[in-house]
């Protein structure tokens, strides 16, 4: 991979679920070493620090089950307008925060594609689709949300108008295995490309992985990525308050990372639901900062060696 300015964002999320503890995951990444691990691949790293929500006031909610609806649009505004200005100048990393995050991060890229003149196509890697909209939503949780904010889907009028919709054919999703009823009938409407954990198991991941890249380079576009803790399996990844057995292992992990560096499409990362608080030792926010050395340009030999001690 070639050089690049890597931009790391903040994004202490912590209202887009009840369960406390992802505010803390954008400084368990710091002291995993995410930035040390990226300068060592000779990128040029950048810490904006923690963004805080803008204040906005907004009516209540059709849906009484949302949750913090006030404090979810504030980072959304907040999270959008980062990725616009932070994309001009290198590739912005947002360090999660729960998965709400991504209504904003991935409307500010995709404002920023447009101003580009090039389509963004959205990688989610997760066990979960996130395709619901606040009226859908049976958890009130909009953490299960960014996918539908950020593809157009009504019942979002209390967020920011997008600037530019993502076509739902532009969305990849690969490691599904919890997804709900009212999203699988969305989802089967459209043409996003569905992998789940089956398809996985038959096929393995690089064939699915591989022809999702070719669609984004055939389309000369930009690429998102949105990595959820819960994409990798509990077993190896436990920091996470939405755990689904079965998820995608180690290697797996690391060679869509690996896949994605070599396509050199990416152009912004969203690194999510990290919760500390139910870590083992770092166990999670080591794995997570390991994955995007690999999706950054560390080969399998330039791999360090840890101590048994």
């Amino acid at each position: 991979m070639t050089q690049t300015h890597i931009i790391l964002i903040g994004a202490p999320v912590d209202c887009g679920k009840r369960r406390r503890g992802c505010l803390m995951g954008p400084d368990a990444y710091r002291t995993a070493g995410i930035a040390e691990a990226i300068t060592a691949l000779g990128h040029k790293v950048s810490d904006l620090g923690n963004l805080a929500p803008e204040a906005v006031t907004v009516d209540p909610p059709k849906n009484p089950l949302v949750h913090a609806l006030a404090e979810n649009v504030g980072w959304t505004r907040t999270l959008s307008a980062a990725a616009q200005n932070a994309a001009k100048d290198g590739m912005p990393i947002f360090l999660g925060g729960d998965h709400a995050l991504s209504l904003g991060s991935v409307a500010g890229m995709a404002a920023h594609a447009k101003d580009m003149g090039r389509p963004l196509f959205v990688l989610w890697l997760d066990a979960h689709s996130d395709f619901h909209t606040p009226d859908t939503t049976d958890s009130g949780n909009l953490h299960g949300t960014p996918v539908g904010y950020v593809t157009g889907r009504p019942g979002f009028e209390a967020f920011p108008p997008l600037p530019a919709v993502v076509p739902v054919e532009n969305v990849g999703m690969i490691g599904l295995r919890s997804v709900d009823a009212a999203e699988r009938e969305a989802l089967e409407a459209g043409d996003a490309t569905l992998v789940d954990m089956r398809t996985i198991d038959e096929v393995g991941i690089r064939k699915p992985l591989a022809d999702f890249l070719a669609f984004v380079e055939a389309a000369n576009g930009m690429l998102h990525v949105s990595l959820d803790v819960d994409f990798l399996d509990p077993s190896v990844a436990p920091a996470v308050g939405t755990t689904v057995p079965g998820g995608a292992t180690v290697r797996e992990g690391h060679l869509v990372m690996e896949m994605l560096c070599d396509s050199g499409l990416l152009t912004s990362l969203d690194l999510v639901e990290l919760n500390p608080f139910l870590d083992d030792r770092g166990k999670t926010a080591n794995l997570m900062v390991d994955l995007t050395a690999s999706l950054l340009g560390r080969r399998i030999f330039d791999r360090p060696t840890r101590s048994h001690t």
